[in-house]
């Protein structure tokens, strides 16, 4: 989401604002493939994250002490319909989770396909649309689709977030044309999702001026979990600084950054 530039770095003062609620840290998390729940609970931690998205499907909701769920802060959980293939299924889970008295808010993920894990634009579409009709607050999971975010938009949901590269590779942001157009289209927060490989990645994101990044595989499959998660902090932030701050200007040419002339006289 495009904001007016300002020198002044990320504090109190720069909040993210999603549905009215308010965040200081621009890094969610994903909760899947950590050695362990032990870990995960650290990492979250050190991370400084306000916002984790779960999967429903690894969670008993017919246990309200769920041991998964104990090392997640109950104000940072973010449910997902991971698993959905259709618009149907997505709302079904969306439905439960709230019935179990966890949360309105969810992630909305449609993946119709088993091997690269890749929404489905027209069921997330109409999942949307169902679900902010019933009252949820809805982050969909999509394509790095300029249109789709602008229909998703104007159907109610909270946030569009888009995937940099397929979910899980680490590859970067290997969709940052489409990332930008959807960036200095939107009139709702731009969370890049998926395939953020590197503390690098996420800094660059935030550079362009995305308003959060949504990390899980660099960060759970790391050899140290916990120090590359307080990387990630750092990383976003300094992304938002230099967003906030502005960049020098790009030279084509070689440019002095000392004279080059009179100082031998």
């Amino acid at each position: 989401m495009s904001t007016t530039t300002s020198t002044t770095i990320p504090t109190n003062s720069d909040p993210l604002v999603i549905a009215k609620r308010s965040f200081q840290s621009r890094l969610f998390l994903g909760t899947g493939k950590f050695p362990s729940s032990a870990v995960m609970s650290q990492a979250i931690a050190a991370s400084e994250s306000e916002l984790v998205t779960v999967a429903i499907r690894r969670v008993n909701l017919d246990e309200p002490n769920d041991e998964f769920l104990t090392h997640i802060p109950e104000a940072a959980l973010l449910p997902n319909t991971s698993g959905a293939r259709n618009a149907e299924e997505a709302v079904r889970i969306a439905k439960i989770t709230r019935a179990s008295g966890l949360t309105h808010w969810v992630k909305l993920e449609v993946t119709p396909e088993p091997n690269h894990l890749l929404p489905d634009p027209i069921e997330t579409l109409k999942a949307a649309e169902t679900l902010v009709k019933l009252g949820f607050v809805v982050l969909p999971y999509i394509n790095a689709d300029p249109i789709l975010a602008k229909h998703l938009e104007s159907v109610g949901c909270a946030t569009v977030m888009p995937l940099a590269s397929p979910i899980g590779t680490n590859k970067g942001l290997q969709t940052q044309d489409q990332l930008q157009l959807i960036i200095e289209n939107a009139n709702i927060p731009v969370v890049i999702d998926a395939g953020i490989g590197s503390p690098a990645d996420a800094a660059l994101a935030m550079q362009l001026g995305a308003d959060a990044v949504l990390v899980n595989t660099a960060i759970a499959t790391a050899p140290s979990p916990i120090e590359i998660a307080t990387a990630f902090k750092w990383a976003t932030q300094a992304g938002r600084t230099a967003y906030l701050s502005g960049l020098a200007t790009v030279s084509s040419t070689a440019q002095a950054s000392s004279p080059l002339t009179g100082f031998l006289q």
